[in-house]
């Protein structure tokens, strides 16, 4: 473990060596190559060459190098370590709100997600950031505990144009919420009417936010008080294939709602 840790920081103290590893794993480069792609030194890269050819992570033919089968398994391993690492740091200000025990999935799944938080001048933003997604979706699926003002005026926009499938399990309070409104409570029977849509409502709790629009896992965040603190969006197939498992089991026990309930 100690020479395993030992290593991990000669290749964590230089970002040049971590570089050439990189680029050597991926096919040969001349010493004038590399320096022009690492931006390091001439006796920079020499030592650093020297320490990895000790090492038999590469070997040099002729004019070229070229990382050996060992030095492709550091660089993919370290590759990932520092995956993993931009993931973590990208996930640690929101990772207390996200619902992590109905995850089947790995969080290295996250690496290239969106993560949208409030600020002073874009208070707004995590639901634009969900607005701007139901905006482009030809096909859309929500699970959810509520159904807000600017997502229902989004989809019934595009489900009337010929725009957008859109499919939606909603717990009863959220639709209860739009029925008490006399204007949402119109615009939602336009969606139940609507030969593009289908909603279905359940008394089963639904712990969370998710918004599938085509390919892309959209989340809501809000913490134990129901305060919205940020949204997260992906699109990975293991997020999505999580996402469907999820939505299709609550489609399957929910109840159709049609207008004539409203």
């Amino acid at each position: 473990m100690e020479s395993a840790l030992a290593e991990v920081e000669f290749l964590a103290l230089s970002p040049n060596r971590v570089d050439t590893l990189r680029l050597l794993a991926d096919g040969p480069y001349t010493r004038r190559e590399l320096v022009e792609e690492t931006g390091a030194s001439q006796p920079t890269l020499g030592r650093i060459l020297g320490d990895f050819e000790e090492r038999s992570w590469v070997v040099r033919e002729g004019s070229t190098y070229r990382a050996t089968a060992t030095g492709r398994l550091v660089a993919n391993g370290f590759g990932h370590l520092l995956d993993i690492l931009d993931t973590e740091a990208k996930l640690r200000p929101v990772v207390r709100w996200l619902p992590t025990d109905t995850m089947s999935f790995d969080l290295d799944h996250l690496t290239a997600a969106t993560v949208t938080t409030p600020s002073q001048v874009r208070p707004n933003a995590p639901v634009k950031r969900a607005l701007d997604l139901l905006e482009d979706a030809e096909e859309v699926r929500i699970v959810s505990y509520a159904f807000n003002e600017q997502s229902l005026d989004v989809v019934v926009d595009r489900t009337q144009a010929g725009e957008q499938r859109f499919e939606g399990v909603f717990s009863s309070a959220a639709i209860d919420a739009l029925a008490d409104d006399s204007r949402l409570r119109h615009q939602l029977r336009e969606l139940l009417d609507s030969d593009r849509a289908s909603v279905r409502i359940t008394d089963e709790d639904i712990p969370l936010a998710a918004t599938v629009a085509d390919s892309v896992v959209h989340l809501f965040l809000r913490d134990d008080r129901g305060i919205l603190q940020a949204s997260l969006d992906v699109d990975e197939p293991a997020v999505s294939a999580w996402a469907d498992d999820l939505f299709a089991r609550y489609w399957e026990t929910a109840t159709p709602l049609d207008s004539d309930q409203l």
